[in-house]
């Protein structure tokens, strides 16, 4: 099998990133951008998905950090796409893992269709009202959705992202939950099944 790996750089006037990926790799990471939690957040998903990725980012967080946010999503879903293939030969397609932390637990199913989209929702235990999250960079659940949903769309992947927590949960355990969840999903899903012999993984014969 051929190494399974992308680099590609995107520069706009608002951000300049650069990023070099191993979808097979030991799960190495060399993250920096300007959005602090963000860069940990990746550095997570990178390990526990055994993936190897090197990223730097710069961007006009000066105005706001939506664009960095966001643009990080799309170049890390166009970079997995591109490793994959165009055929996306051999994967399981799916992915489906949990990860908790003390009461907080996030569950991210996979699937790599070809058809970009999102869904995320986050429960309470007991129903009760949740206070909204933000962070001191002026993070928030609101950025991560944008985050996923631009990563979702760009790697032709159908992603489902559940939260349970309490009212004591903050934004980094609950977004520690998300990224150590979907990268042992996109592990699961990346992976080659000998079974499948090399083929495409769908009915039918394409995923775009």
């Amino acid at each position: 099998m051929s190494e399974r790996r992308a680099s590609m750089e995107r520069k706009s006037n608002e951000t300049q990133i650069k990023v070099d990926l191993n979808v097979d790799g030991k799960g190495k990471a060399k993250i920096k951008t300007p959005i602090g939690l963000l860069s940990h957040m990746i550095e997570l998903f990178t390990f526990h998905g055994f993936f190897d990725l090197n990223l730097e980012v710069t961007g006009d967080t000066h105005i706001d950090i939506h664009h960095t946010n966001e643009d990080i999503g799309i170049v890390l879903g166009k970079a997995f796409k591109k490793a994959l293939g165009e055929e996306k030969a051999g994967i399981r397609r799916f992915g489906s893992a949990f990860a908790p932390m003390e009461a907080t637990l996030g569950h991210c199913v996979v699937d790599i269709s070809g058809r970009g989209y999102l869904k995320i929702d986050l429960i309470s235990y007991g129903g009760n009202a949740l206070p909204d999250l933000k962070n001191e960079e002026g993070y928030s659940i609101q950025h991560l959705e944008h985050f996923l949903e631009s990563f979702a769309h760009q790697l032709g992947a159908n992603i489902v992202v559940t939260v349970k927590r309490d009212a004591a949960a903050d934004l980094h355990t609950v977004m520690e939950t998300v990224f150590k969840s979907l990268g042992l999903a996109l592990d699961q899903a990346t992976a080659i099944d000998p079974r499948r012999e090399g083929g495409v993984p769908s009915t039918k014969g394409i995923i775009d």
